[in-house]
Formats: C-alpha cells, sequence, structure tokens
C-alpha cells in the first residue's frame, strides 16, 4: 500500500503540474476568434483545485468507506493514471485547435475520428476519469462526492459555452456531428 501512496503523490503533482502547464502554453493567440470563453477556464481553475482540496481534506478528516478493501485504491490510481495520460494524447491529437480558453481558430476544423468519433469532448472525459479516479483512490464517499461533482458541474458549463461556439462557427455540420456523439460517456452521455 505504501508504494500505491507513492504513485499517488506522484501522479497528483504530474496532473497538477500538466495542467498548469496546459494552461500557460495552449492559450489562444491574436488572431483567432476570442472571447467565446465566457469565464469557463477561471470557473474550472477554481472548481478542480476546489474539489481535489475536499477531497483529501475530507477523506484525512472522516470515514465513510465505499467499499471495504484496498481494491478500489489501485483501481482508482489506475483511473487516475490513464485519465492524464489519454488527455494528454487527446490534446496532442489536436495540435494547434487544442486551446484552454473557448476560442475558434481561423481554418478550424471539426475533428471527428479517434476518440472524436465517439465522443465530442473526449479531453474532458479523461480529466474527469481522473477526478473519478481521486474518489475512488480516496475510498470515501464525500471525498468522492468532493472529487467528481464541481469538476463535472463546471465541465458541463463550459461545454454548453464551447458548442454555442461551435455550432456558431460550424452550424448544421456541427449539429449533425452533435447527433452522432456522445458529449462525455460512449454510448450513453
Amino acid at each position: 500500500m505504501k508504494t500505491l501512496h507513492t504513485v499517488f503523490i506522484i501522479s497528483m503533482i504530474a496532473w497538477f503540474l500538466s495542467e498548469i502547464l496546459y494552461k500557460n502554453m495552449l492559450k489562444s493567440n491574436k488572431e483567432d476568434k476570442k472571447g467565446k470563453d465566457k469565464s469557463t477556464l477561471n470557473i474550472l481553475w477554481l472548481a478542480i483545485p476546489f474539489s481535489i482540496m475536499g477531497a483529501i481534506i475530507t477523506s484525512e478528516s472522516s470515514r465513510f468507506p465505499i467499499v471495504n478493501g484496498t481494491w478500489i485504491s489501485y483501481l482508482g490510481e489506475g483511473f487516475i493514471l490513464i485519465g492524464i495520460i489519454f488527455r494528454f494524447i487527446i490534446i496532442k491529437s489536436l495540435g494547434k485547435y487544442f486551446t484552454v480558453d473557448v476560442t475558434i481558430k481561423e481554418d478550424h476544423k471539426i475533428k471527428k475520428e479517434g476518440f472524436y468519433k465517439y465522443l465530442r469532448h473526449p479531453s474532458y472525459a479523461f480529466s474527469l476519469l481522473t477526478s473519478l479516479g481521486l474518489g475512488l483512490y480516496l475510498n470515501n464517499w464525500w471525498s468522492f462526492i468532493f472529487a467528481v461533482v464541481p469538476p463535472f458541474l463546471a465541465f458541463t458549463y463550459r461545454i454548453t459555452i464551447e458548442e454555442q461556439a461551435l455550432v456558431e462557427q460550424f452550424g448544421d455540420e456541427y449539429i449533425q456531428y452533435r447527433k452522432s456523439t456522445k458529449k462525455l460517456i460512449p454510448f450513453i452521455y
């Protein structure tokens, strides 16, 4: 269990550092169509650290286990690692079209292959998988709620804003794409 805890600490540091790097390196440019974000980036940067801190503090101060046994912590850590790695892969696959603020690039195209064949927002889905993993790792119902609900609500708001911008830019093409895909969970939602 000590090794798992070490992996957990390293993965939390990697998650935090990767998000800071994304925030600082993947902003929109001067020539991009800005002004679409409506503070969603700020909301995410409030919701996610709040949820992480709340989940960890709650885990330390209360006992309300989801299950008995350590297997859930291993499952949670697996989800954390999968979430971090696949979010990176998705961001890399979007290349210059990925920005941390809601922005439409001048030559923007709707990506419809890879993960985007099934989900409109796989980057957010894998970020939420990381949050879900945190809640499971801590094995505490209150921590689980703290870890998952605030980021889910923040991403839901961001998706609404982002999809308004995409419909505005691409019209019927995006509306048709929306009809054939799910937002965050393949085949479900």
